[in-house]
């Protein structure tokens, strides 16, 4: 099982990012999946999940009505589209998926929300 995200970057506040987190190695569409992130000093918390065919999603209070979690199970991708950022909003985000014997993590990729 291999989970890639990609995406981060530096971006100004107001700005937008879309994370994409490429699965691998298991059926990804038998299964939900969902972002995380974790600021420097901070632990990691849960920003949204999504079930396995994109039906429900599911959002942390400080990111809805901003943040976006979709899926292509064509493509074994998910996606995090991020729009109207904050520097509170800084953090590696990582993408997770639980299959019931193991879970998994990605690496990581950063986002960064400064001036």
């Amino acid at each position: 099982v291999q989970l890639v995200e990609s995406g981060g970057a530096l971006v100004q506040p107001g700005g937008s990012l879309r994370l994409s987190c490429a699965a691998s190695g298991f059926t990804f569409s038998v299964y939900g999946m969902s972002w995380h992130r974790q600021a420097p000093g901070n632990t990691r918390e849960l920003v949204a999940t999504i079930s396995n065919l994109g039906g429900r999603t599911n959002y942390a209070d400080s990111v809805k009505g901003r943040f976006t979690i979709s899926r292509d199970n064509a493509k074994n991708t998910v996606y995090l589209q991020m729009n109207s950022l904050k520097p509170e909003d800084t953090a590696v985000y990582y993408c997770y998926t639980n299959l019931g014997h193991s879970a998994f993590w990605g690496q990581g990729t950063q986002v960064t929300v400064s001036a």
